[in-house]
C-alpha cells in the first residue's frame, strides 16, 4: 500500500487550536503549517517488508528479510523517514508530553490505516513495562494508537500486549543488544486466532521489538502482523 497520505484534505480537522508552526514559527491553527507537512521527509527506496532504508539501486528487500529467518511481522508501514523535523516532534511526545504531536502523527498514521488493504483488525500499541510506564506517567504508541484508531475506525486493544521483562532503554544500542534486551519480553494475554493485528509504535529503529511482539502475537493465533509506525529510522540512527 502506498502511504502517500492527502494531508490538505483533513489538515484542518485534526487540530483546531492556534500555535505557530514548530518548524517555521508561522501563525496558524495547526502543530505544521501546510508548507512544512508537504517537506516532511520522506523514506526513500526503503525494503518492502521491513521498511529498512536501502541503498539507490538496492534489491527491493533488504538481507536480513531475503535471510532464512525472516521478520515474524508481514510488513512495516511508516509515514515518514526518522529526521528533522519528525524526530523533534517524535522526543517531543516521547519524553516531554507533547499530545498535539501524538493527535497530528496519529491522525495521520490513521489516515493511511484507513486506505489499508488488507485493514487490520485490531490494532495494538507496543506496551511499556510498568516501571518504565510508571516513570514516564504515559505511553507514546498508545497516544499515537487512540488518534489512529479514531481516525481509522479500528477496534484498539491497549491491554493486549504487556511487557512482562523490564530492560534497558534501546537508544544506543545496536541490534543484536536490542535483539536480546526484547527477547521473551512480552506476553499477549487471550488469543488471536485468526486476526490481522496492527502493531502501533512510534519509531522502529532495528525492529527487534516489533518482531519479538510480532512472534509472540504469531504464536497467540494471529493470522498476521503488520507494523504501523510514525516514522523508521536507519539501523545506526542511535534512536
Amino acid at each position: 500500500m502506498e502511504l502517500g497520505v492527502n494531508i490538505w484534505s483533513f489538515i484542518d480537522r485534526i487540530l483546531c487550536w492556534r500555535q505557530p508552526c514548530a518548524c517555521c514559527g508561522a501563525p496558524g491553527r495547526a502543530l505544521l503549517c501546510p508548507g512544512c507537512l508537504a517537506d516532511l521527509p520522506r523514506l526513500d527506496n526503503p525494503c518492502r517488508r521491513c521498511a529498512e532504508p536501502l541503498p539507490a539501486g538496492a534489491t527491493p528487500l533488504c538481507p536480513r528479510c531475503l535471510g532464512p529467518r525472516p521478520p515474524a511481522f508481514a510488513r512495516v508501514h511508516a509515514l515518514f523517514a526518522y529526521a528533522p523535523p519528525v524526530d523533534r516532534l517524535i522526543t517531543g511526545l516521547k519524553y516531554h508530553g507533547r499530545w498535539e504531536a501524538a493527535r497530528l502523527l496519529g491522525s495521520l498514521l490513521g489516515e493511511a490505516l484507513a486506505g489499508a488493504d488488507p485493514l487490520p483488525d485490531i490494532l495494538v500499541p507496543v506496551p511499556l513495562h510498568p516501571r518504565r510506564l510508571r516513570r514516564r506517567g504515559y505511553n507514546q504508541a498508545l497516544e499515537l494508537a487512540r488518534h489512529a484508531a479514531a481516525r481509522a475506525g479500528l477496534p484498539l486493544e491497549a491491554g493486549r500486549c504487556r511487557r512482562v521483562r523490564h530492560g534497558p532503554p534501546q537508544a544506543g544500542q545496536d541490534a543484536a543488544a536490542r535483539r536480546r534486551a526484547v527477547r521473551d519480553a512480552f506476553a499477549v494475554d487471550g488469543r488471536v486466532d485468526g486476526l490481522h493485528v496492527g502493531l502501533v509504535d512510534d519509531v522502529v529503529t532495528t525492529a527487534a521489538t516489533v518482531n519479538e511482539l510480532a512472534r509472540v502475537l504469531r504464536r497467540a493465533g494471529a493470522r498476521e502482523v503488520s507494523v504501523w509506525c510514525a516514522a523508521r529510522a536507519g539501523r545506526t540512527s542511535g534512536t
